[in-house]
């Protein structure tokens, strides 16, 4: 595949979504009530659809299908976590979402500052920030390096230089039309994204000279297929258990107490139209991800057939769909991963801006939150923002040795894990008041434990093996230390 080919039609992908964000953003003034939460009159159905594209990422696309076959033994052990994920999606429309909508937040972390004090609030959205600029540079190094290898190597242009034409076009079409933007071109995103999804998986049975009820069957009797994991709970990481309440609490940290995908469902005109979307999103987010696992079942057969091997689990999806498929399924491929990936970015890098403008800059308690100063502020808090992440791109560049997709999870593991205990102390204790003070030292001693115990359980705990289900602990941790540094509150009596 001519590497020409594929910069050209990336190219006018580009062009497309700058075309998008002229026309949504040209008659806002590209105030900052546009870019935090689009008037909030976002179309329900078009959040959810784009919320799919924000929530798969390049991840989903590439490294899913790739642990698939890994020496590891995963099979089909993912859709365990897919299960705990749809659980969660449900909770945040049940709970996380009416709570939010009754405060009418614009950033979700306000509620931390109102139950719980001044330091937890601000070390809750610090928390958001440092997770959501590692989760976002992970996924975008993921594409950025397929980009690297299959095309810009081609042209001896540095590592560096590809990252900073990716987050060069990303700010071009968001600095303006934020959310308003993005609802429209996650949208657009996402159709490419599933229409890839689909496309693989025909050009590769037609490779295979199966239809779809033969590759169906094929995959059901390989030795890829294997969903429920339920033998040797200390020690697999695979158990259901595990894998099921890891997906469930990770669900509810990583989006309902995230600002990027809860911003989305915030634009939503009304409650009833936010959990429309949520619930919508959830069954087809469930749907999708059985076709992403079935797509690196069928490459796997596809690879023992051709007697393909790639070094890395995370390169198997592109050298089969770049260099041997044909050029209309590797352009299909490079439209699907590309959308994908800058689909979570761009939302990540819109959420990075809102919650440091709100949360640090308060721009929420400034009487003219969209004069032209602040609207100067926020344009440069968003390049800000977009220099941090290329410098995280860089510096997990020279370090990283694992498949992206472990690594995503494990950090989120202890990242996000503070902020469960945060919301669940603030939701339902209500006799208690916090030591505010010592909420930052909670909030990082917690991480720290999580560490101690994933590196020494097996060990301490009987030869018991932590996977993504640590963020229970993690958050418990942080639950106990709140509660125990926490005194009762005084009920103030006043006598006439």
């Amino acid at each position: 595949m001519a590497p020409g080919i594929l910069l050209t039609f990336i190219i006018g992908y580009f062009l497309v979504l700058i075309l998008i964000s002229w026309l949504t953003s040209r008659n806002s003034g590209g105030d900052n009530d546009t870019f935090f939460v689009a008037n909030r009159n976002s179309k329900w159905y078009l959040v959810a659809f784009g919320m799919i594209g924000t929530a798969l990422s390049g991840v989903t696309f590439i490294s899913v299908p790739g642990k698939v076959g890994a020496p590891s033994g995963d099979q089909f052990a993912y859709f365990q976590f897919v299960l705990g994920n749809a659980v969660g999606f449900v909770l945040i429309a049940t709970v996380l979402l009416p709570l939010y909508y009754r405060l009418k937040l614009t950033s979700i972390y306000s509620y931390i500052e109102e139950t719980l004090g001044h330091w937890s609030y601000k070390t809750a959205a610090g928390i958001f920030l440092i997770s959501r600029v590692i989760g976002s540079s992970f996924r975008l190094y993921l594409v950025v390096i397929v980009l690297q290898k299959f095309i810009f190597d081609s042209y001896h242009i540095p590592f560096a230089v590809t990252v900073l034409i990716c987050l060069i076009l990303i700010w071009s079409y968001t600095f303006k039309g934020g959310l308003k933007t993005i609802i429209i071109t996650d949208s657009l995103q996402t159709l490419f994204l599933v229409s890839s999804v689909f496309l693989s998986i025909f050009f590769i049975c037609r490779s295979l000279h199966l239809n779809v009820f033969e590759a169906a069957e094929t995959i059901k009797n390989s030795s890829y297929s294997k969903i429920f994991f339920w033998n040797d709970f200390l020690a697999s990481k695979f158990h259901f258990a595990k894998a099921f309440l890891g997906g469930v609490f990770i669900t509810v940290a990583m989006t309902g107490l995230d600002q990027d995908l809860m911003q989305k469902n915030l634009s939503c005109k009304n409650i009833g139209e936010a959990q429309k979307n949520m619930f919508s999103f959830t069954a087809v987010f469930v749907l999708i991800n059985i076709f992403f696992l079935s797509v690196g079942a069928l490459l796997y057969i596809y690879a023992a057939k051709n007697s393909i091997s790639v070094a890395k689990t995370d390169y198997l999806y592109p050298t089969i769909a770049l260099n041997y498929l044909g050029v209309l399924p590797a352009i299909v491929f490079m439209l699907g991963l590309t959308a994908a990936t800058f689909a979570t970015t761009d939302s990540a890098l819109t959420a990075l801006t809102t919650s440091f403008c709100i949360d640090f800059l308060n721009f929420n308690k400034k009487e003219n939150s969209n004069s032209a100063q602040m609207v100067k502020t926020r344009h440069l808090v968003h390049v800000g923002f977009s220099v941090m992440l290329f410098l995280t791109i860089l510096i997990f560049n020279s370090i990283n040795d694992d498949a992206v997709v472990s690594a995503i999870f494990t950090v989120a593991s202890y990242t996000y894990g503070p902020l469960l205990g945060l919301y669940g102390f603030g939701l339902f204790i209500k006799n208690r008041q916090v030591a505010d003070r010592l909420v930052p030292f909670i909030c990082l001693i917690s991480p720290a434990v999580c560490y101690f115990l994933k590196s020494e359980s097996k060990t301490i705990l009987d030869g018991y093996v932590f996977d993504n289900e640590l963020i229970i602990i993690n958050g418990l941790i942080t639950f106990l230390g709140l509660l125990i540094t926490s005194r009762r509150k005084t009920v103030l009596v006043t006598t006439i």
